[in-house]
């Protein structure tokens, strides 16, 4: 009877020293929303590592909880105020969905002023701490970035301006807009989920897009044309994306909790978040591949330059329209492209 208690005291403590540890419960719970799809590119790549990342590093002490598709409630335009007012935590989105709440930030997405995804996304750090301090002072900003850049994705070919004549196409900005405006086509401003109904019920027959993101809106189904441009500068623009704490979510975390935020932002990660969304036009545009049916095409460098010339009208009137909110557009424009310049080198 002896040996058998000792026995079975030894099995029990091997059980023990082999049965799972607890799971730590977090001390602070992070709701991340966005109007992407779980399956989108960004959120594959970028919010769910970026989230996982954030656990790990503060010993599961911060869970970073992602909410898809505004699962939430909402809508994409309302996401910037749904952060700044402690509805949730962080957010990812676009300022172009609320025309004119960031003025100074859509001079990186004039058309042509974007190069590539890092140089911008680097430049856009610089930019930020010189000339978005007042835009943003309701938020605690983890990053701004780009994307790659945007091209025409259309149901019918496009190798000059006049084939554009007649058709109605989605830009995600009011710059967006007015660069389709300035080539002489239509122009709607809605956001990325409603692509797909509105193709199919023919209210537009294409939009301005970057690969990365074509498949969560099935570009390699409805639509057949996918055209870049001649030269430097193949794509026409680029997006600018906030990704954003509210300020009392920040304010809570004690300071040993607060620097794994702050070494997995602004400057730590701008770099890599570029090469990253770079990265991602590869499986975007092996999609977009996958249906015989698709066409790719490069327009020539005379009509490139054609429509480089009538874009000028964008600049012009985005000048006028930021000086009514006392910003002096000419010298941001020369500020950006002089760092897009620095950071490109």
């Amino acid at each position: 009877m002896h040996k058998y208690i000792l026995s079975a005291v030894s099995v029990a403590a091997v059980a023990v020293m082999l049965a799972p540890a607890p799971a730590i419960s977090a001390e602070f719970t992070l709701r991340m929303q966005t109007f992407i799809p779980p399956v989108a590119n960004p959120a594959k790549h970028f919010l769910a590592p970026w989230a996982k990342k954030i656990g790990k590093a503060s010993k599961g002490r911060i869970e970073v909880k992602p909410f898809w598709a505004m699962a939430l409630g909402g809508k994409a335009p309302q996401l910037i105020d749904q952060v700044r007012d402690g509805v949730v935590d962080i957010v990812w989105t676009l300022p172009g969905f609320t025309a004119g709440r960031m003025p100074r930030v859509e001079v990186f997405e004039l058309p042509f002023v974007h190069r590539d995804a890092v140089s911008t996304t680097m430049a856009l750090q610089e930019f930020r701490e010189t000339h978005l301090v007042e835009e943003m002072k309701d938020y605690h900003v983890l990053l701004a970035h780009a994307h790659a850049g945007a091209m025409f994705m259309t149901t019918r070919p496009v190798m000059k301006m006049e084939d554009l004549k007649g058709m109605t196409l989605r830009g995600h900005n009011r710059i967006g807009v007015w660069f389709l405006q300035s080539l002489g086509t239509a122009g709607i401003a809605t956001p990325l989920g409603r692509i797909p109904s509105m193709l199919s019920k023919g209210v537009i027959q294409g939009s301005l897009l970057p690969f990365e993101i074509s498949p969560a809106v099935k570009m390699h189904e409805l639509t057949s044309y996918f055209t870049q441009l001649s030269g430097d500068q193949k794509r026409i623009s680029t997006a600018v994306f906030t990704f954003m704490m509210n300020k009392k979510s920040y304010a809570k975390l004690p300071p040993d909790l607060k620097k794994v935020i702050d070494d997995n932002s602004g400057w730590h990660i701008a770099r890599k978040t570029g090469i990253t969304w770079e990265k991602i036009e590869k499986p975007g545009e092996k999609v977009m591949r996958s249906k015989s049916k698709n066409h790719f095409n490069t327009i020539n460098m005379a009509e490139t330059n054609r429509i480089k010339a009538a874009s000028k009208k964008v600049l012009s009137r985005w000048f006028e329209t930021v000086k009514k909110a006392g910003v002096d557009g000419p010298a941001l424009l020369s500020d950006a492209r002089g760092l897009i310049e620095k950071y490109s080198n």
